[in-house]
């Protein structure tokens, strides 16, 4: 960074992965001092949607999602890891501590499908040579020839009860009317990873849950350096004036402790903001209640994208995103659980010890269910006696196969009962019940960025004509990257620095599987399979 920016001020809008990436990259690749950054998040907490949530084994732990890790896709991300220090272990970094970990604990899961409480025999895809040719023939479209259409504008019906549906509609969150863009995004960047499919081989995951094992690592980092984190702040506009025929962000408002106010940002000044939220209005229940209903207004993450929006095009539309709830939502539970019964059963029926699986679908479940088991403790101070789990649900607003309710109006005990009837542990019910928490969590724009959309209603990260701002997270335009993933967010954050502050770093390269013979090779043979 040049001399007369050493001094300028760096605003961060939100506080998940996005501006928390942000502030690393300023620091280590900008050179800016650490008191100069600034982080609003509407929120109490810092994580976004990593799950920043207060979790307790007495009231039972609350996780609302899980995002997967994989060596050679996510090569943003584990630079950043590589730059912050180990909680467990300072003299290593979070790169080193859970490639280590990983090393000793490889993931190989022996029952990734699951109908009438037994495993499946998962090798084959089950496709239909039409269905081999259409996945096959996508890979070659173009994008632009394939905007605003769904998955299920393109597959055949019987697609989507073949078991690669299944296993990447479940690993992935996809539903049958998301963007055949998206897709076909995935389906490149997972190329080599297709063999895989069946067993999980090539995920990696952190030691702990990713907050404990990566956001306070990075939190505690930054806190280090000096940067200033301001919770329960709500940015509501930026306001902006026209100089040397750019346009430059002038001024924050935003509202703290019910007071608005307005913070001037300079000519020299910079402001990062992440569009939209994945988590935004999600509700917790609760072992003896359901979650509230999501509220109708809109967050202030979705309004102040809206209100960027009306300012400019180059902000895209955020309206295409958040208008329908119902085709973005899903469901997911986190089980705490005092007696190991749960676990056991579970290893016996998938013989995978815990933390080796990786998860398991439940594929004749109305809800779709799928549970993982992850290594324990799943967090930081977690209790000897007490095991947690995870587990989610594309269609909650179906009704169960045994409790004949939507998943949405049902409380944890409800869910974990259905959840246990499919697997066939009815004669442990009630000793479960009796010993576990779960609570449900519903998360209605949890898959907002796959829905059908052409290539302008997301923003550019640097938006054209703006001098000092720069648009990041889930909501912005990276070509080629798959979004619902940290390394979106993270690539997003490494764009925005490096474009802004002119630094020379080079960025990672988007790892394009398909490219290699023997990856080509493998993925075709399975396909075929």
């Amino acid at each position: 960074m040049k001399d007369k920016k050493q001094n300028s001020k760096f605003y961060l809008v939100g506080g998940g992965i996005a501006s928390l990436a942000s502030a690393v990259f300023l620091i280590r690749d900008g050179k800016a001092r650490g008191e100069n950054i600034t982080i609003l998040e509407a929120g109490k907490e810092i994580g976004g949607s990593l799950d920043a949530g207060k979790s307790s084994s007495r009231k039972g732990y609350v996780t609302r999602g899980h995002r997967i890790l994989e060596a050679k896709t996510y090569a943003c991300t584990f630079e950043l890891l590589a730059s912050i220090p180990s909680l467990a272990t300072p003299r290593k970094n979070i790169k080193q501590e859970i490639l280590e970990f990983n090393r000793k604990h490889k993931t190989h899961n022996k029952a990734r499908l699951i109908a009438h409480g037994k495993k499946l025999q998962a090798a084959s895809f089950g496709l239909s040579w039409k269905d081999r040719f259409a996945l096959l023939r996508i890979l070659l479209l173009r994008e632009s020839s394939l905007e605003t259409l769904c998955i299920q504008d393109y597959f055949s019906p019987e697609f989507f009860q073949t078991n690669f549906w299944f296993e990447f509609c479940t690993v992935f969150a996809f539903q049958p009317w998301d963007s055949l863009v998206e897709f076909r995004r995935y389906t490149l960047r997972a190329f080599h990873a297709l063999p895989f499919f069946e067993n999980l081989d090539c995920i990696l995951v952190a030691p702990y849950h990713q907050h404990d094992s990566i956001i306070l690592p990075i939190i505690k980092f930054l806190q280090k350096e000096g940067v200033n984190f301001q919770k329960n702040c709500k940015v509501n506009a930026l306001d902006f004036t026209k100089i040397n025929n750019k346009k430059s962000a002038t001024s924050i408002t935003c509202t703290q402790k019910g007071k608005t106010k307005k913070i001037s940002v300079s000519k020299n000044d910079f402001v990062f903001v992440t569009l939209g939220s994945m988590v935004a209005n999600s509700s917790i229940g609760s072992m003896h209640s359901s979650p509230p209903s999501p509220a109708k207004s809109k967050s202030v993450d979705w309004k102040f994208w809206e209100k960027l929006a009306k300012q400019s095009r180059d902000f895209g539309k955020p309206q295409v995103f958040d208008n329908n709830k119902s085709k973005s939502s899903w469901e997911s539970f986190t089980l705490t659980l005092r007696d190991s019964r749960f676990f056991d059963l579970m290893e016996k029926l998938t013989n995978n010890k815990r933390g080796s699986g990786g998860g398991s679908t439940l594929k004749d479940s109305n809800w779709l269910l799928s549970i993982a088991l992850p290594h324990q403790p799943h967090f930081l101070h977690q209790p000897k006696n007490v095991d947690v789990a995870w587990g989610y649900a594309l269609y909650p607003s179906r009704k169960g196969n045994f409790i004949k309710k939507k998943m949405s109006e049902c409380s944890g005990a409800e869910i974990l009962q259905e959840l246990c009837c499919h697997l066939g542990f009815q004669k442990d019910l009630a000793k479960i019940l009796k010993s576990a928490i779960c609570i449900p969590c519903m998360l209605p724009y949890i898959t907002s960025q796959f829905t059908p959309h052409k290539k302008n209603n997301r923003a550019k990260i640097i938006p054209r004509g703006y001098s000092n701002l720069a648009c990041i997270g889930q909501f912005c335009e990276i070509p080629k990257e798959i979004v619902f993933t940290i390394e979106y967010s993270i690539r997003s954050a490494q764009i925005g620095v490096n474009s802004l502050l002119n630094l020379k770093r080079e960025i990672p390269p988007i790892y394009e599987g398909y490219r290699y013979p023997k990856a080509i090779y493998n993925a075709v043979k399975t396909v075929l399979r």
